[in-house]
């Protein structure tokens, strides 16, 4: 497969065979592949009943790297090997040259710790498919990864899958589970998703259990499971949300939400899913998109929506007076989403303020911790 994919195989082959270093960083916001690194991570070195000790999650907004290190120094009592994942590291790239941060971290990794691995993750930058397309900015940005962390940690580049790939991935995940999946299916559900292997996989695994004891997926049950459901509804509250009208983007939410198998569970993939197509909208006002032909250059591969909802979108991207609203959408979002994360009494409730946000006049949002993570929501 492609580059994505031998990345992040080569860093679950060293996992997995024991040659593990003791930092990686993890560079690239292709979710799936990042999923994928960290459940090989955590099935070969974390126990289920350690989990507790073993495992940490920092972020650096929120936490300094100073405390972290001195944590990965300091040999747990209760558990045999460590794993820490660390996010924010946009955080160490900005405001200062850090030379202190970087300082500490070379002397840490000179005589690092042998039972903890620690695992920087880089969701900021953005790496396509085709690594000579890569943005200047994400360019500099990985760039200065490299210099720095790369001296010490293995660089796991985790690329944009192209839809090629996500072919290949779908005829051989279902080969591996014994599923006849027309290549035709196959090619439609890549295609409307615009190789998003989040939604892919999703989608997929939904698809198997709709095919049950025939183990066998066609075309028309892609049209019908994906398609018609998922993927136009969710434009059409999108289409709500622009015109504000708060009430018919309240019925499609419930709509959405009780058509979903997980009911309120599937919240945070619905917030995934919103968060993409405002992405879409930005970047379509931005570069003015104004003709659907047009919009196959604005948007890579890998970050394109269903041929059919090209022309709505370019509609509802050009209800926002400017980009500055939108981004307001998107942070509103990381908002919702740090507060579903947080394991509310009610996620239908966050989802439905939610929405009630977006389709209100803009107003000042106060400062909250959502703010480094809305920015990482931002193309």
């Amino acid at each position: 497969m492609g580059a994505g994919f031998a990345a992040a195989d080569r860093f679950i082959a060293e996992i997995r065979g024991g040659k593990t270093r003791s930092g990686y960083v993890l560079a690239g916001d292709e979710i799936f592949l990042y999923e994928r690194c960290r459940k090989a991570v955590l099935e070969t070195l974390v126990p289920q009943d350690l989990t507790e000790f073993c495992l940490s999650d920092f972020d650096l907004a929120e936490i300094s790297i100073f405390e972290v290190l001195d944590r990965a120094r300091t040999p747990s009592l209760m558990a045999p090997f460590q794993v820490f994942f660390m996010r924010g590291l946009k955080t160490l790239y900005t405001r200062g040259a850090k030379k202190e941060e970087f300082a500490a971290i070379g002397d840490y990794f000179r005589s690092p710790n042998p039972q903890c691995l620690v695992i920087f993750v880089a969701d900021y930058i953005r790496i396509p498919s085709d690594p000579r397309r890569m943005d200047l900015e994400d360019k500099t940005r990985y760039e200065r990864l490299r210099e720095t962390l790369g001296e010490w940690c293995g660089m796991v580049e985790l690329a944009r899958v192209d839809e090629t790939d996500a072919l290949k991935w779908i005829m051989a995940e279902s080969e591996r589970q014994g599923v006849k999946f027309d290549q035709d299916a196959a090619r439609e559900l890549a295609d409307a998703l615009g190789a998003d292997m989040m939604l892919i996989a999703a989608e997929w695994n939904k698809l198997v259990l709709f095919a049950g004891e025939k183990r066998h997926v066609t075309l028309g049950d892609v049209e019908t499971m994906v398609l018609a459901a998922k993927q136009r509804s969710l434009y059409e509250l999108t289409d709500a949300i622009s015109a504000k009208d708060t009430v018919r983007a309240l019925k499609l939410l419930h709509g959405l939400l009780n058509a979903s198998d997980g009911g309120e569970d599937s919240a945070i993939g619905h917030l995934y899913m919103l968060a993409r197509t405002f992405r879409q909208m930005l970047v379509i006002l931005e570069k003015n998109v104004r003709d659907p032909k047009a919009i196959w250059q604005a948007l890579w591969q890998g970050f394109r929506m269903p041929p059919f909802a090209a022309e709505a979108l370019i509609r509802q991207a050009r209800r926002y007076k400017s980009s500055r609203e939108i981004t307001r959408a998107l942070r509103l979002i990381a908002r919702a989403d740090l507060e579903l994360r947080s394991q509310p009494p009610d996620k239908r409730l966050v989802l439905e303020r939610l929405v009630y946000d977006l389709t209100s006049e803009a107003r000042r949002l106060p400062p909250g911790p959502d703010a480094q993570y809305a920015m990482g929501l931002e193309p």
